[in-house]
């Protein structure tokens, strides 16, 4: 099968990612083999690839996968051949430990992310426990599915950790594949709430696409909104908008960080950070780690009966390297999605 392997790190710009002809891996028991038609893009990648996020290396990439069962391991019987899947960004657990069995497997000590300790979807067939795979609804396409299993469930995780009610302000920092799902969500569950977009200075795109799906006010980071921010959500990879975000922070306000790592380029930014300013009056500041089954089990029904269709940007797998670059820099209008298979 063909696969885009990451042998080493480095910097995107220098097209780590190998085109490779491996074995078509064989299920194990309680496993199944998918035959992946596309996978999505995600930022994760990026930090894996440039090594803020240490992978197990070679790895093949990739975990907002779509594709259709191809065969069963033993025992596994939730799915039957030619059944369509989606795979996340969990690919295990242990199912034993206080986190598990409280329902927060995302904190498992022994989690694996698919993609970064397991193969991913950067290649024609994968394999996966059965547990951890997602029926697909019909109403969606392979590409419209994609997004929905990292920047959709992520986002809805993120979302619901801000804690916002129906009738206060959201603000979304960053407006990309996750915060433009994100935005629908809201939209949909949260009618009387006004949603408040930050995006990088020049990003009209960007700015256009926030206000067509809804935005009751779109500037950039480091703007003052017209009124403060009962709760925020940062998207992006730097430090500055949590800053920002903390600033026009109403009293009592949480500042949900959806993001695995930060660039350590802009870690000064931090320094910028005044007790009195942006965290004084009980403000918080939360960090989301990972996703659970029930994330993408929820997120993935409620998408269907919103419906929540994302703005998606199509490319052959053996371009991922020149994706994750576009990615990189913020040229990459809604979301990325990686054609493996017809």
């Amino acid at each position: 099968m063909k696969a885009m392997v990451l042998e080493a790190t480095s910097y995107i710009e220098e097209r780590p990612l190998k085109l490779r002809n491996l074995s078509i891996p064989e299920p194990g028991p309680g496993q199944i083999r998918v035959k992946v038609t596309v996978c999505g893009v995600c930022h994760t990648e990026l930090d894996e690839i440039e090594g803020r996020l240490q992978p197990t290396l070679p790895i093949i990439l990739g975990h907002e996968i779509v594709g259709t069962v191809d065969k069963l391991g033993g025992g596994a019987a939730k799915f039957k051949s030619g059944d369509r899947v989606g795979i996340a960004w969990i690919n295990s657990a242990c199912g034993k430990c206080d986190f598990c069995r409280s329902g927060n497997e995302n904190l498992c000590p022994e989690f694996r992310g698919t993609g970064c300790h397991a193969h991913g979807g950067y290649a024609e067939y994968t394999v996966v426990s059965e547990d951890f795979a997602y029926p697909i609804a019909e109403t969606l396409s392979d590409v419209q599915a994609a997004p929905l299993l990292c920047a959709g469930a992520i986002g809805y995780r993120a979302l619901r950790l801000t804690g916002l009610g129906d009738g206060q302000i959201l603000g979304l920092f960053g407006f990309g594949a996750s915060s433009h799902i994100v935005i629908q969500i809201v939209k949909h569950k949260f009618p009387k709430s006004h949603a408040y977009v930050f995006t990088r200075p020049g990003q009209k795109e960007h700015q256009e696409l926030a206000r067509k799906l809804g935005a009751d006010w779109v500037g950039v980071t480091g703007d003052t909104p017209p009124r403060s921010l009962h709760c925020a959500i940062d998207f992006t990879p730097a430090w500055t908008p949590i800053v920002e975000a903390l600033r026009v922070l109403e009293k009592g306000g949480r500042v949900v960080v959806n993001a695995i790592r930060k660039e350590a380029k802009d870690q000064k930014s931090l320094l910028g950070l005044d007790y009195s300013t942006h965290l004084w009056q009980e403000k918080e500041l939360k960090s989301v780690a990972n996703i659970t089954r029930r994330d993408a089990e929820e997120f993935l029904l409620l998408a269907a009966e919103i419906p929540i269709i994302p703005k998606v940007q199509e490319f052959e797998l053996e371009n991922a390297n020149d994706v994750l670059t576009l990615l990189k820099h913020g040229k990459i209008h809604g979301a990325a999605v990686l054609r493996v298979s017809p």
